[in-house]
């Protein structure tokens, strides 16, 4: 229904944050002849898997004070690939810690976090966060997402990337490069 993609620095390739709290990571979009904006504003989903993308996104969220909702769904992105239960338990503690208890620095607002205590003490499994991360997703995608699409940010990352495409240099470099592919 929603959104099994996943943002972690693996999946998304050289030049993307190595740590969901670094935010230095940046990497040009590869959709297919895509404009990066215009990828991201297609759907939170594509926003998402793209570094920059996400980087752009924290940026924005950090302004609004709810930059711990995306990385709260970065956590549990990355959660979802460990497979052993040491590193589950471990990456679990920390993402209770730090989102969802009551002591948590970067508290998300979610329905049911304090059944979760419990869980994470018990057998951990892959899909434990995943109605807690559906939920932040939603919240995003409704809210912050809509306004981030508005925002001076996003706009003037796309305004950047037109002019880009309108200069002369990027207009010979696609003229050269159609020769090439066209003969």
């Amino acid at each position: 229904m929603l959104h099994r993609t996943s943002a972690s620095p693996e999946r998304l390739g050289p030049g993307a944050p190595k740590n969901i709290h670094d935010s230095d990571g940046s990497s040009s979009s590869s959709h297919q002849g895509l404009k990066s904006t215009a990828k991201w504003a297609s759907s939170l989903e594509n926003l998402l898997e793209d570094p920059e993308g996400v980087m752009r996104f924290r940026e924005f969220l950090k302004k609004e004070f709810s930059e711990e909702n995306v990385l709260f769904w970065l956590a549990c992105e990355d959660f979802k690939k460990l497979e052993d239960k040491k590193q589950m338990q471990e990456k679990a503690k920390e993402i209770y810690m730090t989102f969802l208890s009551n002591k948590a620095s970067s508290q998300v607002n979610v329905e049911g976090q304090s059944r979760l205590s419990e869980k994470i003490l018990e057998e951990p499994h892959p899909l434990m966060f995943q109605k807690l991360q559906d939920q932040i997703f939603n919240l995003m995608k409704y809210d912050s997402y809509s306004r981030f699409l508005k925002s001076d940010l996003f706009l003037k990352h796309k305004r950047t990337e037109e002019e880009e495409e309108e200069s002369p240099d990027a207009q010979t470099a696609a003229k050269r490069a159609s020769r090439i592919y066209n003969t």
